[in-house]
């Protein structure tokens, strides 16, 4: 009998995901010149289409040029060529997977090293002991800035479905700008903006209306929320079940629910409020409390690698099971799992003294791991921690040149918009 991780699921706006296995957001930092996907992204997601998930969201796509989460990141705004993103969705559309967009804008969460725009909703810098240095010291953003951000969001959107995308995400969990807005930690505003919850979630809310209301009815808009910060006073549980209750009455297709920030990394297991989270499908508690109340279909993300584990996930009324490391160690294990084989897919581990370093380096082994992918290759073999932190160390100052060259090119000529 068919497993029910490979039943289809319509979804709101009646299109339909071929399976309940979601290949999540990475952040490659894979970009080629000109902030652009390249040959190695294709590559990258070729694989993941041949691996045999319903649904792919790429890693997050920039809405503004000026403020990157990394200086390998792609950037899609008015005016960029489509070209190579059209290449990018056929690509990863090629086996039937729905493939979309996690459009993005990392507020404070900026390296100093990059310069850029660090827009926030008030001029509080992360928090992260030693390392808060390497982070820039956030901008509170006027009225026209969050205007400017909401239209930002609206033409990436606009443009993603131009270039054959099935649907976006809206990032905003993870500590970035919108979940900035949402946390009452990162937003101590006193406007409409801030204070209250209701304010708290209005450029969410306000991002999703304008980004609906410039795309097609069969072009899928999806969020992607924090279940909570992990942080004591920040964004909760009870909060996020309010969110979705608006989100509810929005047209949305899909609420993937994640957890943490750059300060909190409950995405990678870990929290900083004493929580301790599950070894497997860190969030399906708070995603099964959730789904009681969501109209839209419910994915969440984080740690799953075993079948068993993505089967429970659907039996507790989550309808699509996320994965995200797993599938940069064995892209093709959705695959494997239809055809009856049961492996998993183990997650590197880093069990370093300084949590920080510890989860950086962590990701260093990740986006190794996607680099191998890209270049088109399937090495299994491991990989050194503190080798992999010093290579990406360098090739992220490598980046950081090519990406200040281009953005002052860009301001030179008049080009940012």
């Amino acid at each position: 009998m068919t497993s029910t991780l490979f039943a289809p699921l319509q979804l709101p706006n009646g299109s339909i995901l071929p399976n309940r296995l979601a290949k999540a957001a990475m952040e490659e930092n894979m970009a080629d010149e000109g902030q652009l996907p390249g040959s190695a992204i294709l590559r990258l997601y070729r694989t993941w289409a041949q691996g045999g998930a319903g649904l792919i969201i790429t890693g997050n796509v920039m809405v503004d040029g000026r403020a990157l989460t990394g200086p390998g990141g792609i950037v899609l705004e008015s005016g960029t060529p489509l070209v190579p993103f059209k290449q990018w969705a056929d690509v990863a559309k090629e086996q039937g997977a729905q493939v979309w967009m996690q459009i993005n804008h990392p507020g404070r969460q900026i390296l100093a090293a990059m310069g850029g725009t660090a827009w926030a909703p008030s001029a509080v810098p992360l928090e992260m002991g030693k390392h808060s240095k390497l982070f820039v010291q956030p901008k509170a953003m006027d009225e026209a800035e969050i205007r400017e951000i909401i239209e930002r969001f609206a033409n990436t959107a606009e443009a993603a479905e131009r270039a054959g995308f099935n649907g976006v995400e809206i990032h905003a969990a993870h500590g970035y700008l919108i979940s900035q807005f949402l946390s009452p930690l990162a937003n101590r505003r006193t406007d409409q903006w801030g204070g209250s919850l209701v304010n708290r979630a209005r450029l969410l809310l306000e991002v999703v209306r304008a980004v609906r209301a410039r795309v097609q009815g069969g072009f899928c808009v999806a969020v992607k929320l924090n279940s909570a910060d992990f942080q004591r006073g920040g964004f909760s549980e009870d909060d996020a079940k309010q969110v979705i209750l608006w989100l509810n009455d929005l047209s949305v297709d899909l609420v993937e629910l994640s957890g943490g920030s750059y300060e909190s990394p409950a995405m990678q297991g870990r929290s900083v409020d004493g929580r301790t989270l599950a070894r497997e499908a860190y969030f399906l508690e708070f995603a099964r409390e959730l789904a009681a109340v969501a109209r839209m279909p419910l994915m969440t993300t984080g740690g799953i690698r075993r079948k068993a584990v993505a089967e429970q996930v659907l039996a507790s009324g989550v309808a699509v099971a996320g994965m995200a490391t797993a599938l940069a160690i064995a892209p093709d294990l959705p695959a494997k799992w239809r055809s009856g084989d049961g492996p998993s897919a183990d997650s590197p581990q880093v069990d370093w003294k300084d949590q920080v370093m510890a989860a950086v380096a962590r990701m260093a082994l990740i986006k190794r791991r996607l680099r191998v992918l890209g270049a088109g290759r399937i090495s299994t073999g491991r990989h050194s921690a503190a080798i992999s932190l010093f290579i990406d160390q360098l090739r992220t100052r490598r980046l950081t040149r090519r990406y200040r060259r281009w953005h002052q090119a860009r301001e030179a000529s008049g080009m940012v918009n």
